[in-house]
């Protein structure tokens, strides 16, 4: 795949730095997100129906709930780079990731249903970046009064995805098999 270069800091929001940091440097992004959407499918695509609905503490989202913040992320970082892409001056509001979750209506869904949404979205996420030249990736946006390129939405989409999957692993799966809860 294309090689996208890691952004400068005057080409993402500065809190995005928390989520870049987990990529690597060698420009491998869309691979990196190739390789990150299978890993979640990996972890979860074996869960049974219960173990989906799981949360580690009762203020915490479910595994459904937090697949879906991936996608609605996903696809808000994807039109800042697009924004930003096509040279529109507007600058974007933000969104509240925490009052997306209740009404997405995750816990709902069935599990192979998410993973279906997740995985087209990232086949469309990655033919979208693939197809940017230099000038579309550097160009300068602007999303909740901060700076937003499309190489810095790449990466956030790459970074976020990566810090969740950390929390899945670390509080959903590794606490969950400890408690001897049924994740097969």
């Amino acid at each position: 795949m294309k090689t996208i270069l890691k952004p400068t800091s005057d080409q993402h929001p500065d809190w995005a730095s928390v989520y870049i940091k987990h990529v690597p440097d060698d420009g491998k992004v869309l691979d990196f997100l190739a390789e990150g959407l299978k890993e979640v499918v990996a972890l979860v695509q074996p869960l049974t129906d219960e173990a989906w609905n799981y949360r580690y503490a009762e203020d915490k989202w479910t595994i459904k709930e937090m697949l879906v913040h991936l996608m609605d992320a996903e696809r808000v970082f994807t039109y800042r780079g697009l924004s930003a892409a096509r040279g529109d001056k507007t600058s974007l509001p933000g969104f509240d990731h925490n009052a997306y979750v209740p009404v997405s209506r995750a816990n709902k869904r069935m599990g192979d249903d998410i993973l279906a949404e997740y995985q087209a979205l990232r086949a469309a996420t990655i033919a979208f970046f693939q197809n940017l030249d230099e000038e579309a990736l550097n160009t300068i946006g602007e999303a909740k009064d901060q700076p937003c390129s499309a190489r810095g939405m790449v990466y956030m989409i790459a970074g976020h995805e990566r810090h969740h999957l950390q929390i899945l692993r670390e509080r959903y799966i590794n606490i969950a098999q400890k408690r001897k809860y049924d994740f097969s």
